[in-house]
C-alpha cells in the first residue's frame, strides 16, 4: 500500500457548551493506488447539518468507488474533465441530500455543509472545494502549498454550501500534474492555526509534526490516537472553539530514499 492516511474529527468547545453535535466529518477510501478523501463542515445555522456533512462525505466516497476501473489515471485529467467529474458527483450528492430531507420531512437547506474532495494517484492529484476549510499539499522536496483560498463570502461568517444555489458556480477545481507526497484537508476550525490569513500561505510548523506522525513506523491505531489527542488538546482548543477535522495522507513511494 503506497498511502498512509488518518481522518479524525473533534467537537469544538462552543458545541460542547451548547449541547450540539459535532457538525464536521471526514473520511477516505483507497482504491488500488488511488486515494480519495473528503471533508465537510455542517452549517451552524442548519439544524441537521451534522447529518448533511456525514452523508455528503459518504456519498462522494461511494460514488468514486471503483475509480481504478473508470479513471485512466496514468495521465492527469484536464481541468475541464476534472470539473465535469466533480460536477456529476456533486449532483448525485445533492440528489441523496434531497432524498434524505424528503424522507425526514424538512428542507434540504437543513443539511447544508461545505465540501472538499481530492483524488490522488501515485503521480498526480485533482481536487475541488465548495466553501471554507482548506487543502494543503506538499510535493517532494517542496514546501506546503494551499490549493484554494477558502470561500468567505461578502460578510463575516459567511460561505458557500453545497446546497446553495450558486454552489456549482463557486466550486473551485484544480489539477496538479505532479506527484504529491503529503496532503492535508481540514475544516475551517483549523484555519487560523494552520494558515497565515494575511497572505493565505500554510504555516509549515503546524504541518510538520502531522506529517512526521504518518512517517513513524507505528500502528494505524497509534496514528489515529495521536491525531485525535492533538485535536482534543487544551493547547489547540485555546486557539479555536469550532469543530475540527483533519484528513492526512502520505505517499510512501515518494518518501523512499533514492
Amino acid at each position: 500500500m503506497i498511502w498512509t492516511a488518518v481522518a479524525r474529527s473533534d467537537m469544538g468547545k462552543n458545541h460542547q457548551e451548547q449541547g450540539l453535535p459535532c457538525q464536521d466529518y471526514g473520511d477516505f477510501r483507497l482504491f488500488k493506488d488511488v486515494m480519495v478523501g473528503a471533508v465537510a463542515d455542517g452549517a451552524g445555522s442548519a439544524k441537521h447539518s451534522d447529518v448533511g456533512a456525514q452523508l455528503a462525505v459518504k456519498e462522494v466516497l461511494r460514488y468514486f468507488g471503483g475509480i481504478e476501473k473508470r479513471l485512466q489515471y496514468s495521465q492527469p485529467l484536464s481541468e475541464q474533465e476534472a470539473r465535469k467529474r466533480f460536477t456529476e458527483r456533486l449532483k448525485e450528492v445533492l440528489a441523496s441530500l434531497d432524498q434524505q430531507a424528503e424522507k425526514d420531512g424538512y428542507a434540504v437547506s437543513e443539511l447544508a455543509c461545505t465540501l472538499l474532495v481530492f483524488i490522488a494517484t501515485p503521480d498526480w492529484l485533482t481536487a475541488m472545494q465548495i466553501g471554507d476549510g482548506f487543502i494543503v499539499v506538499r510535493s517532494p522536496e517542496s514546501v506546503p502549498q494551499l490549493l484554494f483560498q477558502p470561500d468567505k463570502g461578502e460578510f463575516a461568517n459567511e460561505t458557500t454550501f453545497i446546497t446553495s444555489e450558486n454552489a456549482l458556480e463557486e466550486m473551485q477545481v484544480q489539477v496538479f500534474p505532479h506527484q504529491q507526497e503529503f496532503i492535508c484537508a481540514a475544516t475551517d476550525g483549523l484555519e487560523r492555526v494552520a494558515i497565515r490569513l494575511s497572505d493565505w500561505t500554510p504555516f509549515s510548523p503546524f504541518f510538520q509534526p502531522l506529517e512526521e506522525c504518518l512517517r513513524e513506523p507505528t500502528s494505524q491505531q497509534e496514528k489515529d490516537e495521536y491525531i485525535q489527542n492533538f485535536l482534543a488538546s487544551e493547547r489547540l482548543n485555546r486557539r479555536t472553539s469550532d469543530d475540527k477535522t483533519l484528513l492526512l495522507c502520505l505517499n510512501s513511494i515518494s518518501c523512499e530514499p533514492i
